[in-house]
């Protein structure tokens, strides 16, 4: 009969319990390999299969894994994307009281910022940005547009000779007939092709004689 408080058993059977006062996780009550002794009675439980944590470890089998594998039967795959509805200009000149947007700024042809729009203007670092509401649109000029705008923190906004602006909403009076620009959203097509991956995994003849083996699937 053991002791009030008291284990029984051998001391290496013992070693890996650590009495603490709380039922909290400790590192040191758990077994490790090093410390195991296969005459006792503590045995692990021994997984025969070599986990595929990264598929079969190249990028064919990473894309499988994520569900990122596509079959095909050509030897080429062309598919569209759709593009974001955000509408967002770089790089534009501000004035107190402006934004000129530059013909082919941020790669679009095609100004869509109409008056009632609430915009973003920031700087180029990004350090100062502001909200500001559009008032009047101008017409084109060369290809350029130029924004009339109000500040909402200050009557003016802060100059920039190559600034940001981009759109994050839109502000009507009531009653008003103006339903702002249309936007649609733009799309790439993209284009790729299929490639060969070849793995070689080299072994000498002297470790096939080891008799420690681990069953995979490739």
């Amino acid at each position: 009969m053991a002791a009030a408080g008291s284990f029984t058993g051998s001391a290496g059977a013992l070693a890996h319990l650590t009495p603490r006062p709380t039922q909290t996780l400790f590192n040191d009550n758990y077994l490790t390999l090093n410390d195991l002794d296969f005459t006792q009675q503590f045995l692990p439980e021994v997984y025969e299969k070599e986990v595929e944590r990264y598929g079969n470890r190249t990028i064919s089998g990473f894309l499988r894994m994520v569900g990122a594998e596509m079959p095909m039967a050509s030897d080429q795959v062309v598919w569209s994307e759709q593009g974001r509805l955000h509408i967002a200009y770089d790089p534009v000149v501000t004035t107190t009281t402006t934004v000129t947007i530059p013909a082919g700024a941020g790669g679009v042809n095609q100004n869509v910022i109409g008056p009632g729009a609430t915009i973003v203007v920031a700087s180029a670092d990004g350090l100062v940005v502001e909200k500001a509401y559009v008032q009047a649109v101008a017409a084109p000029v060369a290809g350029a547009v130029e924004l009339t705008v109000v500040g909402y923190a200050a009557a003016t906004i802060t100059a920039h000779a190559a600034g940001k602006v981009f759109v994050y909403g839109s502000e009507y009076a009531k009653g008003t007939s103006n339903a702002g620009t249309s936007v649609d959203a733009a799309f790439e097509q993209f284009n790729n092709k299929p490639i060969i991956l070849r793995d070689k995994y080299n072994v000498s003849g002297s470790d096939t004689a080891q008799i420690g083996w681990v069953e995979v699937t490739t």
